[in-house]
């Protein structure tokens, strides 16, 4: 696939490296030398220019890309105006990093088919692991729903699913479980799978529910 990435901050940086080493073409963006320098040896094509200028756009063929991605850190307006130009031009899948939820506001109204909160994101994760020994891993997904790894709690050591019953008590799905010993994933568990101390269960519910489960 072709993307391009426009800011290359820590967070665009990562991005555009992670897509490179993914085997995708990787256009990176930024009007700062020094980033541009950085981050040239691990992008397909590294470009030093101003984003919020709709003739700069064009003049790349970026309406051509499968996805742009715009993470313009602190420069809110500059984000909006590349959004905005991005949508005008044509692109199809824009992406972009929101600072605040007005910003974000302004962004899908403008043309992002995607906003993220990578800092908010962070924030959600960080808390629930704190407040919730057994969460290794959160993942947000529609409003009010995600994906959650947990570590067994005790109470389901050596019991099956079906004794569990966590979707009628919970309404909460496993939909993988990552055993360590032998190591192997099975995805979408039988009713008659045992869990053991080293398990890993991969769950999937509504957020008031999962938390509920990890307040027992």
């Amino acid at each position: 696939m072709k993307f391009t990435v426009i800011g290359l901050g820590s967070f665009g940086y990562n991005v555009a490296k992670t897509l490179y080493e993914k085997g995708n073409e990787v256009l990176a963006v930024d009007k700062d030398k020094e980033r541009i320098e950085t981050v040239k040896a691990f992008v397909s094509h590294a470009v030093n220019m101003d984003a919020a200028d709709k003739e700069n756009l064009q003049a790349l063929g970026i309406q051509d890309m499968d996805v742009v991605v715009v993470s313009l850190g602190p420069e809110m307006e500059a984000s909006i105006l590349t959004v905005l130009y991005l949508h005008e031009i044509g692109v199809k899948r824009i992406v972009a990093k929101a600072l605040t939820e007005d910003h974000a506001k302004i962004l899908e109204a403008i043309g992002a088919t995607e906003v993220i909160y990578p800092e908010k994101d962070m924030a959600i994760k960080t808390a629930l692991r704190l407040s919730s020994p057994n969460v290794l891993e959160y993942l947000l997904l529609l409003s009010g729903f995600g994906i959650q790894e947990i570590a067994p709690p005790e109470k389901f050591i050596g019991k099956s699913l079906k004794e569990l019953d966590l979707r009628n008590k919970y309404g909460i799905q496993v939909i993988a479980i990552r055993e360590l010993i032998p190591e192997k994933t099975t995805f979408i568990p039988k009713a008659d799978f045992v869990i053991k101390d080293s398990d890993i269960l991969i769950i999937m519910g509504e957020e008031k529910q999962l938390a509920k489960l990890n307040s027992k």
